[in-house]
């Protein structure tokens, strides 16, 4: 099955925390929106890691990195009123966008977000 994977999930693979098997096991063909691609490997940057080789896992993996639309931002937008009691940030809101307009299950740790999803009919699984 193909998921949508959000930046938790793609950083508990990259730094091999709770729940990295199960999203090393999703990753073949999953999407990664390029907003959260970015946040990854920022995140990356900022602990001093080596993005560039967090990046070559993700192509290892099989992961797909998928651009951020129009209606994507137009959606993200619109979710913001929604999310907001929930403190989701712009990556967040994104993510689930991809999900929504996808129809794809989107992979995640952050329990702020299936909360969010779970009120807007939108799939998510926690990987922990």
């Amino acid at each position: 099955m193909t998921f949508v994977l959000d930046a938790s999930a793609t950083l508990a693979l990259l730094l091999d925390e709770a729940g990295a098997d199960v999203v090393g096991a999703s990753a073949r063909d999953s999407q990664l929106l390029i907003v959260n691609h970015c946040e990854v490997l920022s995140k990356i940057a900022q602990e001093g890691g080596d993005w560039a080789g967090a990046d070559a896992i993700l192509n290892r993996f099989g992961i797909r990195v998928v651009e951020f639309t129009q209606e994507h931002s137009l959606e993200a937008a619109r979710l913001r009123p929604l999310t907001r009691e929930l403190g989701l940030s712009l990556g967040d809101r994104a993510c689930l966008a991809h999900g929504r307009f996808s129809g794809l299950p989107i992979l995640t740790s952050d329990r702020r977000m299936a909360e969010a999803a779970a009120g807007l009919g939108i799939d998510i699984r926690m990987i922990r």
